[in-house]
């Protein structure tokens, strides 16, 4: 037996009941009497006639198959379920429910129950003939197949499965009856099938099973089964959030008999619009005659033993305010100490393969500070998809390929003839590009060899192809240099790699009769929302940024099968990405339901001018000189304040000074411009890398204290399991609520993947630390061990972040 039928039976004169209303609805429909409307049988009499709209709702929600069926039917027959509380359900069913009503009706009918029940009773009321075969394997499943499947026994499961089997040979391997999948029939046996664990050993029904679970109505029936079951706690969650918002959801559901509320970390904003709404169906509880008695009627109806909130109080016009309870932070701090590190956030989707497109400098180019924000913002948001689980491709689009390799490839003829014997030593790769594009705007002859080389280096002419290697490798090195300063791993997977890829896109999208033909026969995509065409294929037959677009994408989603792609560029390609996705979509190899595609797009790098950052006499600043810039000034502030010793001080300064550039640009929202200031960025005051590094390194500090000053060794305390940390003072409290503020901050960055969450986190997280250390004294208090292990919890969540940023920490300044 399942759980729609455990527990008290209802008597005989309500299934009696029951079976005769089902019966009138069976009859009414084998007569043809289906309309658009519930058939009358289903409606009861009093709501048939009402004014408010009839609508069905489902009570005793339960993760179970009973309630997949309901669900599965619903959105089968588009039939729209709501939730209702268990008080509104008959007392004699245990198991979910289907209940008929306005939104106005207190007392909702009862219609059916069970998961069978239910989805015969959805299936006429949406006109659908229900025949007796049907009526037959409902039974079946029933009586038959689901006993079977329960008892684990081999023949029995044999048995029934062979009575499906037959059945579906005889119509096709599709339904049960019929030829049309998934009538209610299929539905009740195909779930209990699927339920099941393993895979049949009969193709025919394993087929059959798969129908049901890769088809979309199943996978929105799953999706509908969770939000109408009631609110519960996971107790292995560490989101505050949902944890908090599961206390208010409790309380509403049972007061009030409604969900919907919209809820804040620690404030409740339920009780206006939720008596807004009550006041106009007629519904306000007795006693509540305002919004401020909505919310102190919500605050009555929460335990005071619930394990998360206290303190609740009413401000203003019905705002609830709550205060995390110190024991449940406790525990999680304590947990914390255990495992070493801050607990993960549940992510709500399966962990994929990602591929990550930052970086991407252009070869025979140095870096530059253009590059610097790609760099940087693609690392760490490789670093956070990394974290949670997902197999991420670091992705160095580099532009090896294109037009302006012929007057490279000329330019490095002239000037080192014997290149093949004696690799040319080209330490200034800015300059060798001026050069050659100076010579090739001067020289007509120098511009037409040029032009041949292309030709030549696209037909894989081994002097052409051996020269262009000799300058991506050149190039690779001087990239080198950036990355080792800032930590940064990438694969490099340049333009030249899809160019032989780019021909089959076309033509795929010829075939599907995508392409339009433009004006000198260039080939274009046209996409929604745009008026200008991607175009895959110019007017001369040669190949542009959206060719290889198109083939990266391609490439990325059905060769590396990514189902998440991050391109990292600056904004003013926000649109072309754009339209690649749009172009994707277009042709089916993207689908909203399997794929994520983003763009980030991050604003300019501008001087104290307000103008793109530029050096003096107008040139780009190589990225390189401005990091090395950064280290320097760190390290001459740590000479004249630091008391670290000599041999330390360059990778204390290296740590600090390339972290302080990268805070700075990851802080604040990428969209956004900044003005790149080596004194702002280096401030030991304020929202800085430094502030952070200062702060972490005091937390370590007072913990080398504790062991040598006053004989308390927290390492020795973890190891031995006697670890304890208790939140008493206030600031302790406070300090126990930032730490366990991480898991939503991760999954608040989760969402739009911008690292300045995990800055907001990591800064405000320092803030309390810092108000913890001033009001609570640690370094001989009687709360001294507590207070020692929670600077450890705290330092361990802040390396964490550190990490998530691609900024190494320092133990001591």
């Amino acid at each position: 037996m399942s759980a729609e039928e455990d527990g008290k039976k209802p008597s005989k004169k309500e299934l009696k009941k029951l079976a005769k209303k089902a019966e009138k609805a069976s009859a009414k429909a084998s007569n043809g009497a289906a309309t658009d409307e519930a058939p009358a049988s289903i409606v009861p009499s009093s709501a048939a006639t009402s004014t408010p709209p009839p609508c069905y709702r489902l009570s005793n929600a339960q993760n179970d198959s009973c309630t997949l069926k309901a669900c599965l039917s619903s959105v089968l027959h588009s039939i729209t379920l709501h939730p209702s509380p268990p008080s509104s359900c008959p007392s004699f069913v245990h198991g979910p429910a289907l209940l008929y009503g306005s939104d106005a009706s207190s007392s909702p009918p009862l219609v059916a129950f069970g998961g069978n029940g239910i989805a015969k009773a959805l299936s006429l009321a949406a006109g659908r003939f229900v025949s007796a075969a049907m009526d037959d394997w409902m039974e079946f499943e029933r009586c038959e197949l689901r006993p079977a499947l329960a008892s684990k026994n081999a023949g029995k499961i044999a048995k029934v499965v062979e009575t499906v089997e037959k059945a579906l040979e005889s119509h096709g391997g599709t339904s049960l009856v019929g030829s049309t999948p998934l009538t209610v029939a299929d539905v009740v046996v195909s779930l209990s099938l699927l339920e099941a664990e393993g895979t049949w050993s009969s193709a025919i029904v394993q087929s059959y099973v798969d129908i049901t679970k890769q088809s979309p109505e199943y996978k929105k029936a799953k999706s509908l089964v969770d939000s109408l079951l009631p609110p519960s706690l996971d107790e292995s969650d560490p989101s505050l959030l949902r944890a908090t918002s599961f206390v208010f959801a409790s309380a509403i559901s049972r007061a009030f008999k409604c969900k919907d509320i919209k809820h804040g970390d620690y404030q409740c904003n339920a009780a206006m619009p939720l008596f807004q709404k009550l006041k106009a169906l007629g519904q306000l509880p007795p006693g509540v005659n305002s919004p401020v008695g909505m919310a102190e009627a919500i605050v009555a109806a929460i335990p005071n033993d619930n394990p998360i909130l206290d303190q609740l109080t009413v401000n203003g016009p019905g705002f609830i305010m709550g205060r995390i309870k110190a024991s449940y932070l406790s525990r999680w701090v304590n947990d914390l100490l255990l495992h070493g590190s801050p607990h993960k956030p549940k992510l709500s989707t399966p962990a994929g393969t990602v591929v990550v497109d930052f970086s991407s400098p252009n070869i025979a180019k140095e870096m530059h500070v253009g590059h610097l924000r790609s760099t940087i913002i693609g690392e760490s948001v490789c670093r956070i998809l990394e974290y949670v689980g997902h197999d991420v491709r670091r992705v160095n689009h580099v532009g090896d390929w294109g037009t302006q390799f012929g007057m490279l490839i000329q330019y490095l003829k002239e000037e080192y003839p014997d290149f093949s014997g004696n690799v040319p030593n080209i330490t200034d790769l800015t300059e060798f590009y001026k050069n050659a594009k100076q010579r090739f705007d001067e020289s007509p002859e120098f511009k037409k060899i040029s032009q041949l080389n292309v030709v030549q280096l696209q037909a894989g002419d081994r002097e052409c192809r051996e020269i262009w290697q000799v300058l991506c490798d050149v190039s690779r090195k001087e990239f080198e240099k950036v990355y080792n300063r800032l930590d940064i791993t990438v694969q490099e997977c340049g333009e030249s790699f899809y160019n032989d890829k780019i021909p089959p896109v076309i033509e795929e999208f010829e075939q599907r009769g995508l392409i339009s033909v433009e004006e000198g026969g260039a080939k274009c995509v046209f996409v929604p929302k745009f008026k200008v065409p991607l175009m895959l294929q110019k007017s001369d037959g040669g190949y542009g940024y959206d060719s290889t677009d198109m083939a990266a994408i391609k490439y990325r989603l059905t060769e590396v099968k990514a189902s998440h792609i991050v391109y990292i560029t600056d904004f003013t390609q926000g649109d072309h990405f754009q339209m690649v996705f749009a172009a994707a979509k277009k042709i089916g190899w993207v689908t909203d339901e399997s794929h994520r595609l983003d763009h980030i797009g991050f604003g300019t790098v501008q001087g104290e001018d307000g103008k793109r950052f530029k050096t003096r006499s107008g040139d780009t600043v190589r990225l390189v000189d401005l990091l090395d810039e950064a280290v320097a000034r760190m390290e001459t502030s740590l000479k004249e304040r630091s008391n670290i010793p000599p041999e330390e001080i360059h990778a204390t300064a290296s740590a600090m000074g390339y972290g302080a550039v990268k805070y700075f640009d990851l802080r604040r929202n990428p969209t956004s411009n900044y003005i790149f200031s080596y004194d702002r960025m280096l401030d030991t005051k304020g929202n800085t890398a430094i502030y952070l590094l200062y702060a972490h390194a005091r937390l370590e500090s007072i913990v080398t204290k504790g062991k040598a000053e006053h004989g308390v060794d927290v390492d020795s305390l973890l190891k031995e399991g006697k670890a304890k940390i208790t939140l008493s003072h206030k600031s302790e409290r406070n300090l126990g609520l930032h730490l366990q503020f991480f898991a939503d901050s991760i999954e608040e960055t989760l969402k739009d993947l911008l690292p300045y969450h995990i800055c907001d986190f990591v800064y405000a997280l320092s803030i309390a630390a810092s108000e913890f250390v001033t009001q609570c004294k640690v370094l001989g208090s009687p709360e001294m061990e507590s207070r020692l292990l929670l600077c450890r919890a705290t330092a361990i969540t802040m390396r964490q972040c550190f990490d998530l940023l691609g900024i190494r920490h320092v133990t001591r300044i």
